[in-house]
Parts: structure tokens; C-alpha cells; sequence
């Protein structure tokens, strides 16, 4: 990847993008009214559990071990999957996995494929391969639906077309549905029964017809080689159960050691995510099922079970003692329903299938800063810290992100495609990387400071209302504080002296 998810165009850099969208009034209003239900609703799920901080602590710290044994838990997988009849390919980046699978789906005849949602297939941009080797990718979940009928691109995690409200969702099914397969009703209104009704009835021919699915999955349990995938809908249970071949793309960073573990993460997950207690449906397989797919035979599952182990920069990160925590994310948008940037941005802005605060520190680490997208990310935040209150496996965010703001303006050492390199500081950050000099320079100094802070105080007065040069875009939209008539250190001093009452 070199800064667009493959099969996307070049996207502007953040503040660009943000700065559209936030004058879109129907796409804010789209946001703040998903955004706030689902962030209410999950407080209140949470609260349900006394135990909550301590299933949060026990997720943080299986993702820890995991990542720090990674390269052992994922030989244990490829033995397990192996060993169920699985067949386990590893793909270095998105170029490789989306080869893998066009080569397997060509292998099997076929021309179409139907697909569960899966963000490390948006992530490499399968779709677009595929139908570039003649290949008909279906997407079966309801929002993915949406978003492939409009030619769009997702805007969040969990509810991928959150920036579409009903009447455009309506207006989407009569005019594209057709031309995907069957045809929405003429008179479909916007209740979102109806809406339901025309996808579904959408949808089933595809899968009684498909022979071979594409998905992802939520976790893969090293010791028994059991994939598992959390969804709302049903659709996914039918795309893994029905077709003969399944190709699975699942990210290295997925695996967790024993069955035993799930146990936590099927607790905070669905309730961080959805707000729900228990997920609608949680579909596991272990290698290939004993029928002979679409029904004809006496098992259920795919006969024959594919796992494309997807890296694609996941090592890099591994590499940053800071950055790796991001590698813990679960996937449960809890971070996006809280932040105040993504409430008003919206997903489009971030450039990548990864959006909101999980999206603006993995993507530059899995992608690189090299380009103006990845570079203005990490400023994607006011670093108020509710995306770590949230998170289900206590991903730090804020300080992620203070992390990748210095490595976008001071440059330095960082891990690239396995081997130690050092970049160089993003363009545009000549004038910040001299004030940090400047501060630094001043703060060794305590008396030049000290003099400073008395020369500010008496000048006082003469403060601008906006500053000059660099600076102006940050009093663009901030004030300027104004300057106390005595600085701390002359207080504290004068305090000291004063006598005690």
C-alpha cells in the first residue's frame, strides 16, 4: 500500500476533505443522529456489567501476549487449519492476497463470488481485482449492499452507509437493484421494513446460486484453527455455510490463543459495537464441513476452506513499541461514535477503509506517512481522549497519535517492509519543527524563561488577536488566550514569601 487502499483514487489530505464535508448539513445531521444512538445505547449496555473494566483489562492483556508471540500463535494456526482440511496462504500485502484469491476463484470455474463484510478485503481492494479478472463480487450485508449500489465507499466500521439516510437508501434500490439482479419493488417506500424486505428477496437468489464465498473474520483461535464471524443479519452465516468453496482474508493480527479466550471478546465486542448482549449471530467453522456444499449433501460448510493470512505493513507496526497497541483493535466503532472530528467529518474525510480515531493511527502505520493523507491523520483529533474511555481492549489513542505527529514533522527511524529505515519529516512542517527547537532551546535555559515569561506579562496589551505567518491558521479558528498580568513561577515565589494565615 503507498497511502490509497487499492483501487481507490488519491484522496486530499484530511483538513481538505473535512473542510467539505462539514458544510454538508444533510450528511451532519446523518452522523449526529446515528452517531448519538449508537453511543447511548451502548453506554447503557456496558452498565449492565459490574466486571466491565476488568473484561476490558483481560482483552488488553490477551491481545498483548498474542502480539508479542505472534509468529508462534500463527504456526499453531496454520498447523490447526491444516490439519481440519483447511489450506493456509500467507500474503505479504495487498497485491499478493488479492492474486491468491482471483487465482483461487478462477481455479474453481466460477465468475462470482458472494461476500461477507470484510475490511481487509477493502482494505486490499478485492472487489476491484476481482472484477478486473472478469469476477462479479456480491457484498450480502445490508450496508455494504447499500454502499455497492451507490458506487461509494464505506464511512464507518459497523454501519458502513451511515451517511445515507432511508429516502436515499429508497431512491438507490429502485435505480441500481436491476441492474445488480432483482429488481426492487416500483412502489418501494422508505420504511426501513420494506427496504429490508426488497435486499433480502435481493439478495437470496445470489446465495442459492453462489459456489464460492469470500469473507473475513473477527477472531481466529490458534489451538483448534476455528475461525469466527460476528454479524447482525444472517447474511454471513449463509455465505459461509451455503457455497462449496469459502476463501477467508483474515489480517495476522486476528488470532487469539485458545477457544478459551473468545470468552471475553464475545462479551465486549457486541456490546461496544452494537450495544447488544449477546450477538444475533456468531457463526464458527473449523476447516471444511462433511457435505459437499449448497445443500446436496448431509453437513453443512464449504467443502473446500481457504485462509489467505494477510499482512500488508501489520510486522511494521508490530515493530513500534508505541504504534503496535493499535494492532489490539477488535473492530467495534465504539472510538468513531464518540469522536467529536468523526461526528462532524464523517468517514470519507480519513481516506481509507479505517476510519475515525482507529483509522488516523493505523492507516499512516500501515500505509506510511509519505503522503498528504497519511501525513495530516494523526491531526485528525483534538485528543480530548474519549476514544481510549471506550475502547474494549484500551487501545491509547491520544497517545498514538502524539506519537505519529512526531514522526510526521521530526522524521526519524520507523520499520518498512521488514527492514529499519529512517524518513524523512513530512513537507510542511519546516516552521513547527523551528518552535519545537526554539522551545526546547528556551525551557534548558531557566533564567532566559524567567525573563520570557516578565517581558510577555508586561507587553501584555500588545497581543494580537491572531497571530502572524504559520501561525494564523491555528488562531483561524481558536483564540488566542490572553496573558495573565503575573507569571507562575513569580506568583509561587511571591506565595512562598507571603506570611501564612
Amino acid at each position: 500500500m503507498t497511502g490509497t487502499d487499492l483501487g481507490m483514487p488519491a484522496f486530499p489530505p484530511f483538513p481538505e476533505a473535512a473542510r467539505e464535508a462539514v458544510h454538508d448539513e444533510v450528511l451532519r445531521a446523518n452522523l449526529r443522529h446515528a452517531t448519538h444512538t449508537i453511543r447511548d445505547k451502548r453506554a447503557r449496555a456496558v452498565a449492565e456489567l459490574d466486571d466491565w473494566d476488568r473484561l476490558r483489562a483481560a482483552g488488553k492483556a490477551i491481545k498483548d501476549h498474542t502480539l508479542r508471540h505472534l509468529d508462534r500463535y500463527l504456526l499453531q494456526l496454520e498447523a490447526a487449519v491444516t490439519a481440519a482440511g483447511g489450506t493456509v496462504h500467507w500474503a505479504v500485502d495487498a497485491d499478493e492476497a488479492n492474486r491468491i484469491v482471483t487465482g483461487l476463484v478462477l481455479a474453481t470455474g466460477e465468475r462470482e463470488v458472494v461476500k461477507v463484510k470484510s475490511m481487509a478485503t477493502q482494505e486490499t481492494g478485492l472487489n476491484e481485482a476481482l472484477e478486473a479478472a472478469g469476477i462479479a463480487a456480491y457484498e450480502t450485508d445490508l450496508a455494504e449492499l447499500i454502499v455497492q449500489l451507490g458506487h461509494d465507499r464505506p464511512s464507518h466500521i459497523l454501519v458502513p452507509a451511515i451517511h445515507r439516510n432511508r429516502g436515499e437508501i429508497r431512491d438507490l434500490f429502485r435505480s441500481e437493484m436491476g441492474r445488480w439482479g432483482r429488481p426492487a419493488p416500483e412502489d418501494l417506500g422508505d420504511d426501513p421494513r420494506e427496504l429490508a424486505e426488497a435486499a433480502r428477496l435481493h439478495l437470496r437468489e445470489k446465495f442459492l446460486r453462489a459456489k464460492v464465498a469470500v469473507s473475513g473474520a473477527n477472531f481466529m483461535v490458534a489451538e483448534t484453527g476455528t475461525m469466527v464471524v460476528l454479524e447482525s443479519e444472517g447474511n454471513g452465516r449463509m455465505c459461509l455455510t451455503l457455497p462449496e468453496t469459502l476463501i477467508s482474508v483474515v489480517g495476522i493480527e486476528k488470532v487469539v490463543p485458545t477457544f478459551r479466550d473468545l470468552e471475553v471478546f464475545l462479551q465486549t465486542l457486541p456490546r461496544s459495537s452494537t450495544a447488544e448482549r449477546m450477538n444475533p449471530y456468531t457463526t464458527m467453522w473449523t476447516g471444511t464441513g462433511t457435505g459437499t456444499g449448497t445443500g446436496t449433501g448431509e453437513g453443512d460448510g464449504p467443502t473446500a476452506f481457504h485462509l489467505v493470512l494477510l499482512d500488508n505493513g501489520r510486522t511494521d507496526t508490530l515493530a513500534d513499541e508505541v504504534g503496535r497497541q493499535a494492532l489490539r483493535c477488535i473492530r467495534c466503532s465504539a472510538c468513531l461514535n464518540v469522536c467529536p472530528v468523526y461526528e462532524r467529518a464523517g468517514g470519507h474525510a480519513y481516506g481509507s477503509v479505517y476510519p475515525g480515531p482507529i483509522g488516523a493511527v493505523l492507516s499512516p502505520q500501515l500505509r506510511g506517512t509519505a503522503t498528504p493523507i497519511d501525513a495530516t491523520l494523526p491531526y485528525a483529533s483534538t485528543l480530548c481522549g474519549a476514544c481510549y474511555e471506550v475502547c474494549p481492549v484500551a487501545i491509547d489513542i491520544p497517545e498514538i497519535l502524539v506519537h505519529l505527529r512526531e514522526r510526521v514533522v521530526q522524521g526519524g527511524p520507523v520499520t518498512r517492509e521488514g527492514v529499519r529505515v529512517r524518513i524523512r519529516p513530512a513537507h510542511g512542517h519546516t516552521a513547527e519543527r523551528a518552535a519545537m527547537r526554539a522551545t526546547r532551546l528556551l525551557l534548558d535555559r531557566p533564567g532566559a524563561l524567567r525573563a520570557g515569561e516578565r517581558l510577555l506579562s508586561r507587553a501584555r496589551r500588545l497581543r494580537p488577536q491572531r497571530l502572524p505567518g504559520p501561525g494564523r491558521a491555528w488562531t483561524d479558528t481558536r483564540a488566542l488566550p490572553d496573558v495573565p498580568a503575573e507569571s507562575f513561577r513569580d506568583w509561587w515565589a511571591r506565595e512562598r514569601k507571603a506570611p501564612q494565615k
